[in-house]
């Protein structure tokens, strides 16, 4: 199968209640800061040239690819399969509610027990069938060109865990977290894929913010709000 020449995948921006756990079930919009971010990734995005952007149906990735798209005058593609992590019970709940299950689910893939999972949520192996699909699709149709993939936060990190070498699902804590805006970019090898870069925040956009990362966990209020 032939390859894109190489793959901009990052998380979308900063959503309007980013002290909520979110999932599929939830389809939420950018925050203010959130639609800073994506316009100014679009911004970063004009000198690395990319050729198409592809994103998940769901509102948040689709206002952060958006402005790529436009800014780089390319083609913005959908593909439902590169939705967040359906999440069951935790949707809609604070971080503070679902840290511990939450921590018990990681603790439980990185030991191996991919299939665990907690009511109506996805397992790590749900997430990397449908997500490895998707992924497959995507490049099938974009042979020689420089993609940009925007998604979401846990899609990011699985694709990574699975498509670099070394890694899988005991390089969870390795890999770290996934802020909001973090770019990794792929390019081909003979045997996969190899990491140009991993997980940075493009200049423009973490100098909306002083450098701090966003899409964490709670965080203490902005001044003035």
């Amino acid at each position: 199968m032939s390859h894109p020449e190489c793959i901009w995948l990052l998380r979308h921006a900063e959503t309007a209640t980013s002290h909520v756990f979110h999932g599929a079930e939830s389809d939420e919009v950018l925050s203010d800061l959130g639609g800073r971010q994506a316009e100014a990734l679009g911004e970063w995005f004009v000198a690395q040239r990319p050729t198409a952007v592809v994103s998940s149906a769901m509102r948040r990735a689709v206002a952060t690819a958006a402005p790529v798209a436009r800014r780089c005058g390319v083609p913005h593609l959908i593909e439902p399969g590169f939705h967040e992590r359906r999440v069951g019970d935790f949707c809609g709940r604070e971080f503070s509610e679902v840290e511990v299950p939450w921590h018990q689910t990681v603790a439980r893939w990185t030991a191996g027990d991919t299939a665990y999972t907690t009511p109506g949520a996805e397992s790590y192996d749900d997430l990397r069938t449908r997500l490895l699909d998707a992924w497959r699709r995507t490049v099938a149709a974009h042979a020689g060109a420089r993609l940009v993939i925007v998604s979401h936060g846990i899609v990011c990190k699985v694709l990574l865990l699975e498509l670099l070498d070394g890694q899988g699902p005991a390089a969870w804590g390795r890999l770290g977290k996934v802020p909001n805006v973090a770019v990794s970019c792929l390019r081909p090898t003979a045997d996969g894929y190899e990491a140009a870069s991993l997980l940075v925040v493009p200049e423009p956009v973490s100098r909306l913010t002083g450098g701090s990362a966003t899409g964490l966990g709670p965080a203490p209020p902005r001044p003035g709000t």
